[in-house]
């Protein structure tokens, strides 16, 4: 099974929903995915992980590589709605205490820290 990416504008961040299984195979995907929209300007990531029921180490690596890229140029990169599976593996591993997870994407659009633009108004 492949993995699809769709990118939408959220409430002041980009979201990127993932369907499918984060695996070996697919991971690149991901991590091609998340780098064009750092290189592209976004800095407020959200990853909806709602329809992936499978993530591996390789698509955890993709994860970490691109959250400290965001994070080296001031960005966030966050998880949301993520499975009990695919939680699970961000526990054991740790890295749910490095990148935020949320219960939900309205959530993590609620937590997105105000840029300067807003920040102005």
């Amino acid at each position: 099974m492949g993995v699809q990416l769709t990118v939408r504008p959220g409430r002041g961040c980009t979201v990127l929903e993932v369907r499918g299984e984060l695996d070996m195979a697919t991971s690149p995907q991901l991590r091609e995915g998340l780098r064009r929209l750092v290189d592209g300007g976004d800095r407020q990531v959200v990853v909806d992980l709602a329809e992936v029921g499978f993530m591996d180490s390789s698509a955890l690596g993709a994860l970490v590589v691109n959250f400290k890229a965001l994070r080296e140029v001031g960005g966030r990169l966050c998880l949301a709605a993520v499975q009990p599976a695919v939680r699970s593996v961000l526990t054991v591993t740790s890295v749910d205490r490095a990148i935020q997870v949320y219960d939900t994407v309205q959530a993590a659009e609620a937590d997105v820290p105000p840029t300067d633009d807003t920040a102005a108004r």
